[in-house]
Formats: structure tokens, C-alpha cells, sequence
């Protein structure tokens, strides 16, 4: 069948069905225990039947502690977003909502406001002892994208129940700008888990302790504040650093953006120079791009995603883009940290934001073995070392250029 990278297709006496027992499946992936699954992982379960896919998997697609999901070649535009439930698949309900198709086999626009699903090409047909979660990537989060998993029989948005076996879809919604899209981009990524790798306060502080998770600035070490099973992550409004702004605000009228192109951010963004006093109003509706205060550093033995700091707080919403790979900030351990951006969305009141004022944490998780893939130039990584700074699909200044340029 097709759907696999070259050196791991199926034996040629198999059945398409056909997938490894469980024991050999833990002999190809790393020792038992809980944790994230690594990018060698990720080549076991494949190897094994358990990612399926056509057209083949790019090895490309396979990133520290996450497979990047491919678009399929049709969307449809939906009255309503939904979940399927407990009872249902995706496509039987698909079929009371979709108002139209659209093909993806050549570059399509979707616009915002509008919501789109469309069936991935990656499959899956999990083992009992392994979930799954995804989330969007950093690019898709910079340009205010909201795309979400669904699953069959799903209850929730991003989470795969273990066991799961069947297909991937992803609803898109674009929010500030209109997007151009096509057949096998991809917006969202898929971590697979077992357990609860997910590590305690006292974990976390021992860790702190150990390899310093968060810096202040490249020759500053800082402490890393914990709380709720987290890192606290603060925003930063303060342009005492060598960046360009303190903050981005998306325009409202502006042109599509192609996701395979490059445009001068002057016509998508406004620039904020300056925060009186150092704070910031977030406008109702509008969509913000603003950077941590600290410098974050993710060891290649763990994973971390960014959550809410407070959920009860619902005036805005923080970070739709959560992954944080390992590597990310440390490369070989030299590395000393790297600012979170943070695409901020302010909701029915305006709300004012601080200097220094916490809005996430970051929630760190062990992985299962340490990845043969660590997130940094050499796999392609856009935002090792980033101050603030947009989507790779933004010009900058050659003083700040753009992820992605300037590389041998």
C-alpha cells in the first residue's frame, strides 16, 4: 500500500490491515514508561501500520516530538463547527453541514470568517496504550489560522483517544486575514503519548535547577517561576532590547495571504513602537503578535506546550500555537533560551495588559527516549533564537531578517 517512507514499507506477504503485535511495536519505539513519543518513535509507529498515508510521508514531516498533518485534496465550507460525539463520524455529520467544496489541487482561497473542514491525508490506528494530541504550528498561529483536530467519535477538539483507528480532519477557520491554501500543506501537528509524561512542581524545579529553563537575557540566568504544573510565562512590552516593536497588531482589510508567499508586513500589520508606561490596550476583535518576556529553554529529553495561565481570565485568549520542541531554545545545550511569541486575541471588552504580566505556562513534559531530531537550522526550525517577529511568510529588515533567511 502506499503511505510509506522508503525502508519502512510493509513486508510484501502482508495484508493491508496487517500492523505489528504491541510487543514488537515497544521494541521499535523506546522502553516502557510514560512519555512523549520522539521523531524515532514516530518512524516506529509508521513502520509498524500505525500512521498510514497517501501519498507517502516526507521524512520532512517528522519533527522532534511531532509528525506534521498534510491537507487532503478537498475542503468544505460548513454552516457551523462541531464535534462529532460519541456516536458519530465526522462524515455523517459533514453531510447535514457542508454548504459547498472546494478542491485543493490547485491554490484555493479560503476566507475569513469562514469555516472549512477538510479530511487529511495521514490515517491512524493507534495501540491501546497510546494517545495523541495536536495543535497547531507556529506559522499557522502568527497568522490567526484557528484549526482544530476532529476525530470520529470525538468529544473534544485536538485530543485522539488511545486506541483510536480511523481518519484525521481539520477544521480551519481564518481570522483576521483570508488565506490561500493547497492539497498537502500543513497547518497542525500531532504529538503521540503515553501516559502522563507531564512533569510535577517539584520535578519541574529539579529540572530548573539542572539545565536553567529560562534566561533573562544571554548572559542572565533567571529562576523559573512555578506554578499550577508549570513554567509561568510573562509578556514583555518593554523595547529596552534590540527588537523593532514592542508589539504587531493585524490590519482588517488587507489583501489574501498566499501561505507559500512572502509580502512586506506593512500592508498585513501595524506596528506598535511604543506602549505608554508600558502597557497595552488589546482592541476587542483585534489580533496581536507580542513576544515573552523570558527567554525559554526546552532540554532535548522534553517536550512542553503553553497553556493558559489562568482559564477564568476569559478577556483574552493566548497562544493558539502551543508545541514547544525539544531543543527548542537549547539546541546542544549552548543555546541560552528563546522568547515566546505569543499571538494574543482580545475578546468582547478592551483589555489592558502589563509589562511583565503573566499570561501562560509552560507545561513540560519527559519524552520517551531523546529525539534523534532536535528542533534548531539544521532540521529547518524557522524561530530558534527569534525576538519578536512574524510568520515566515513577513519580510524584515535585513538588521532582523526574517525566519528562515540568511541561512547557509
Amino acid at each position: 500500500m502506499d503511505g510509506w517512507l522508503p525502508g519502512f514499507e510493509p513486508d510484501a506477504t502482508s495484508e493491508e490491515s496487517d500492523v505489528l503485535p504491541l510487543e514488537e511495536l515497544r521494541a521499535l519505539i523506546v522502553p516502557d514508561g510514560h512519555g512523549v513519543l520522539p521523531s524515532q518513535g514516530i518512524l516506529g509507529l509508521m513502520k509498524g501500520g500505525h500512521i498510514q498515508a497517501t501519498p507517502s510521508i516526507d521524512e520532512r514531516q517528522i519533527q522532534p516530538a511531532s509528525l506534521d498533518l498534510r491537507l487532503g485534496n478537498e475542503a468544505h465550507r460548513l454552516q457551523a463547527s462541531f464535534l462529532p460525539g460519541s456516536g458519530s463520524r465526522v462524515a455523517s455529520t459533514l453531510a447535514d453541514l457542508s454548504m459547498t467544496t472546494l478542491d485543493l489541487s490547485s491554490p484555493t482561497l479560503l476566507e475569513k470568517g469562514c469555516v472549512y473542514l477538510v479530511k487529511l491525508m495521514e490515517e491512524l490506528r493507534l495501540p491501546d496504550e497510546l494517545s495523541a494530541k495536536a495543535n497547531p504550528k507556529s506559522t499557522t498561529g502568527r497568522l490567526d489560522i484557528f484549526t482544530r483536530l476532529i476525530t470520529d467519535y470525538g468529544g473534544a477538539f485536538e485530543h485522539v483517544q488511545p486506541g483510536y483507528s480511523g481518519p484525521l480532519y481539520a477544521e480551519i477557520m481564518p481570522r483576521t486575514f483570508s488565506v490561500v491554501v493547497r492539497e498537502g500543506l500543513s497547518l497542525s501537528q500531532i504529538r503521540f503519548i503515553r501516559g502522563d509524561p507531564r512533569q510535577t512542581e517539584a520535578q519541574l524545579k529539579k529540572l530548573d535547577r539542572e539545565e536553567r529553563l529560562v534566561y533573562l537575557d544571554a548572559a542572565s540566568p533567571g529562576k523559573a517561576e512555578v506554578r499550577d504544573g508549570g513554567v509561568e510565562i510573562s509578556v514583555s512590552l518593554d523595547l529596552g532590547r534590540d527588537v523593532e516593536a514592542c508589539a504587531y497588531r493585524g490590519k482588517r482589510n488587507t489583501p489574501l495571504v498566499d501561505l507559500e508567499g512572502r509580502y512586506e508586513p506593512a500592508q498585513f500589520w501595524d506596528m506598535i513602537r511604543d506602549c505608554p508606561q508600558d502597557r497595552l490596550i488589546l482592541d476587542p476583535g483585534d489580533f496581536y503578535v507580542l513576544a515573552s518576556r523570558e527567554k525559554v529553554r526546552v532540554p532535548c529529553g522534553y517536550a512542553a506546550e503553553m497553556v493558559p495561565f489562568d482559564p477564568s481570565v476569559g478577556e483574552f485568549r493566548i497562544h493558539y500555537a502551543g508545541f514547544f520542541d525539544p531543543g527548542f531554545g537549547y539546541g546542544d545545550g549552548s543555546i541560552t533560551g528563546t522568547r515566546a511569541v505569543l499571538e494574543v486575541r482580545a475578546h468582547e471588552t478592551p483589555f489592558m495588559i502589563e509589562d511583565g504580566q503573566v499570561v501562560g505556562r509552560l507545561i513540560y513534559s519527559r519524552m520517551l527516549d531523546v529525539p534523534q531530531k532536535i528542533y534548531g537550522t539544521s532540521i529547518g526550525s524557522s524561530y530558534q533564537q527569534q525576538e519578536l517577529a512574524l510568520s515566515k511568510q513577513f519580510r524584515r529588515s535585513p538588521a532582523h531578517p526574517s525566519p528562515g533567511q540568511g541561512r547557509p
